[in-house]
């Protein structure tokens, strides 16, 4: 196998860690058809270290993969020695980053979020949104769930999801508040 076509699926793995923060903030909701599609990532520069095992991508950050949309200024592809990747993507300073994803069980329904900076790692299936974040779900346009705070979390691996009032993860009394807002469930209708 040639280095380039060696290069080339690292990076190619590398950008597909870029999506994965969004696809595992709903793991069992994501649309489970854009795992089939190609991934498109869009930046600025790209910065591929072989020797230490990064890739840095900058400058106005765009990966599209089916319904999947992810925007960020900045993200940081690292890879372990036994192979297990973590990404960091952040925005410029007062921006967020952003992601929005169609989720399975009906034709319109979503889940989208943002914050100052998220964290994935591989090998634990975490995703951390940190500073000024919120996850939705939504039916068309209208918001049917709503987290926020300055640290969520989410373990796909045991399908717990964290929220605390600081941006370290720990909960600081009197340090600020975490909102959780549901919606009422709409009716069915029986004939």
């Amino acid at each position: 196998m040639s280095l380039h076509t060696i290069l080339s699926r690292r990076l190619l793995r590398s950008i597909v860690l870029v999506s994965a923060i969004c696809t595992l903030t709903n793991a069992a909701h994501a649309e489970r058809a854009d795992s089939n599609k190609e991934m498109t990532i869009e930046a600025e520069h790209l910065v591929s270290d072989g020797k230490k095992n990064t890739r840095v991508l900058a400058g106005d950050v765009i990966a599209t993969r089916g319904s999947l949309l992810v925007k960020a200024d900045h993200a940081v592809v690292t890879e372990a020695s036994d192979g297990y990747q973590s990404v960091l993507l952040t925005g410029k300073p007062g921006h967020k980053i952003t992601f929005r994803q169609k989720r399975d069980g009906g034709p319109d329904l979503w889940v989208e979020g943002e914050a100052d900076r998220a964290e994935y790692d591989e090998r634990t299936e975490f995703v951390k949104f940190i500073s000024r974040a919120k996850v939705r779900y939504l039916e068309g346009k209208k918001v049917t769930q709503e987290q926020e705070g300055e640290y969520l979390s989410y373990d796909s691996k045991n399908d717990v999801f964290v929220g605390t009032n600081s941006s370290d993860g720990q909960q600081i009394p009197g340090g600020g508040r975490v909102k959780l807002t549901l919606q009422p469930k709409t009716e069915k209708q029986v004939n």
